[in-house]
């Protein structure tokens, strides 16, 4: 798929979940507050409780571009740990390497995070890792090799290029940018995480099934 393919797909979801998952998609919701398609301004009539999860759990998982199965597996994860499911579920998700890259301000949009593991431009305590899923835990050091730094994208993101188009850096994490270094300093709290979700209607979805 072409980067301007994945840009209108990207759009398009946003305005059918209601949610701005890129800076352009959020520019566009501005414009168009309604969903996508000819009877995206007429009125919707009332959804069923499952559609209403079902959309709720479809904005979580769109927010993190990851998959149904990945979804699952740390929902079961977040089941088994002690506390709210719902609240493990997002502080689980937000201790991905692609989520915490992104967080940083290494990154603009969660695909470019994804893409910058993915092509072993991020290191964790010194090792590169290539997978986006990878849990950082508290206390370690995230990264840009130094043979990357000098790219544009990492060049646009130390001079604080992302600031007005991504939220505040949360009180987890420790960013050093002009460095292009971040420490997860503790767990994040669901209360911190800038993600919209109603994470209990996902909970009630992932129990029904």
């Amino acid at each position: 798929m072409s980067t301007k393919s994945r840009t209108r797909s990207k759009t398009r979801l946003s305005r059918a979940l209601g949610i701005a998952l890129t800076p352009k998609a959020a520019r566009y919701l501005e414009k168009r507050p309604y969903g996508p398609g000819q009877h995206g301004r007429t009125k919707r009539k009332a959804d069923s409780d499952y559609a209403v999860r079902l959309r709720e759990k479809q904005r979580l998982r769109a927010q993190y571009g990851i998959r149904e199965a990945q979804m699952r597996t740390t929902f079961n994860e977040a089941r088994r740990q002690a506390g709210l499911t719902g609240e493990n579920l997002v502080e689980l998700l937000e201790m991905r390497l692609d989520a915490l890259v992104l967080r940083a301000g290494f990154a603009r949009t969660t695909s470019q995070a994804r893409q910058m593991v993915v092509h072993r431009h991020i290191m964790v305590d010194g090792q590169r890792v290539d997978r986006p899923s990878f849990r950082v835990k508290p206390g370690q050091l995230i990264h840009v090799h130094e043979r990357s730094e000098g790219m544009e994208p990492f060049q646009v993101a130390a001079a604080g290029g992302h600031a007005g188009v991504l939220p505040p850096v949360p009180p987890y994490l420790d960013v050093q940018l002009d460095r292009l270094q971040a420490r997860l300093v503790r767990r994040p709290k669901r209360a911190e995480v800038p993600v919209t979700a109603e994470v209990q209607l996902v909970v009630e979805y992932y129990a029904a099934r």
